[in-house]
């Protein structure tokens, strides 16, 4: 049997740095990746060339491209171009260069799929990267502690980069618009998959976007690949003081219909009610050690691939 074909079909959903952790794993077991990334990023060079140009937040998309270069020097190399930075304060500065080639090319092209597309062949990525949506989206957020002299008061926050930032603690989030269509590029790739990941990342704005994107839900729902959920290192950032018990449950709460089959957590994020929840869900919990040896709260691509092979039978 030719082994490639024998690899399983995988569809990774994220942004950020979390779907960073999982492409730079998963392409470890399998080279039949998809990338579905979200695209309501309104900070920093993404927000500024969303803005000028009004495109899709590129930052994002260009990590997952980056995660996905080739292994040889060249592709190396080209991950690192793709992630480095202008300096200064003129114009360009702090634009990263991957940005400028993907905004250029959704320019020239008129298509943000092909574009996206001509920049994987480029690098030659191990895998495809697609938009979870080709229109650029915002996120809101209800929150409560936002005002110290009325801390119940429910408050609604809009922006990505905002709600990433608050020290209120959120309930949840919603997209605007939100009927807007989903990539049906990514659509497809979900239904065709053999297993669909989601997480890790920051939950609020990485992760929950792509359940509340209404045809990219139902496809979650729908499709008859095995769902796999990774969870995040630590409890940080927009879930800070959150169990991994309560990330679980903001799955359910934003789409009440979707089922999982297998939750993977650090041994040093799982307690004791985890397993309950993780059930409650038609999942087993894989609780591993897939963590950086250098304290951080981060994900080890080596360590977290050993368990996705093992998860996905590879």
């Amino acid at each position: 049997m030719d082994m490639r074909t024998s690899r399983p079909s995988v569809t990774a959903l994220g942004g950020g740095h979390g779907l960073y952790a999982s492409l730079s794993a998963l392409r470890r077991v399998t080279d039949r990746l998809t990338a579905v990334v979200t695209v309501a990023d309104d900070g920093g060079s993404s927000g500024r060339l969303r803005t000028e140009f009004d495109c899709l937040p590129p930052g994002d998309l260009r990590m997952a491209l980056a995660a996905l270069c080739g292994d040889d020097h060249a592709g190396r190399q080209w991950a690192d171009v793709l992630q480095s930075r202008f300096d200064g304060n003129g114009p360009l500065g702090g634009h990263a260069v991957g940005n400028l080639l993907i905004a250029g090319l959704w320019q020239h092209l008129g298509d943000p799929v092909a574009g996206l597309d001509q920049v994987g062949e480029l690098l030659r990525t191990r895998g495809r990267v697609l938009p979870m949506s080709l229109t650029p989206l915002t996120i809101e957020a209800d929150v409560i502690g936002l005002d110290p002299i009325r801390p119940d008061e429910v408050c609604t926050l809009s922006g990505q980069a905002t709600v990433a930032k608050t020290r209120a603690q959120v309930q949840k989030i919603r997209l605007v618009p939100e009927d807007a269509a989903a990539c049906p590029d990514a659509v497809e790739a979900v239904m065709e998959s053999d297993f669909v990941v989601l997480g890790p990342g920051s939950w609020f704005t990485s992760v929950l976007p792509h359940l509340q994107v209404p045809e990219l839900a139902q496809a979650i729902v729908d499709t008859s690949a095995r769902k796999v959920v990774t969870l995040n290192m630590s409890s940080a950032g927009e879930t800070d003081g959150f169990t991994p018990s309560r990330h679980i449950e903001l799955l359910a709460e934003h789409t009440p219909q979707l089922r999982l089959d297998v939750v993977i957590a650090d041994q040093s994020f799982a307690d004791e009610h985890l397993d309950t929840f993780v059930r409650s869900l038609g999942a087993e919990l894989e609780v591993a050690d897939v963590a950086m040896r250098d304290g951080s709260a981060r994900h080890d691509p080596l360590r977290l691939a050993s368990v996705y092979a093992e998860v996905l039978g590879c």
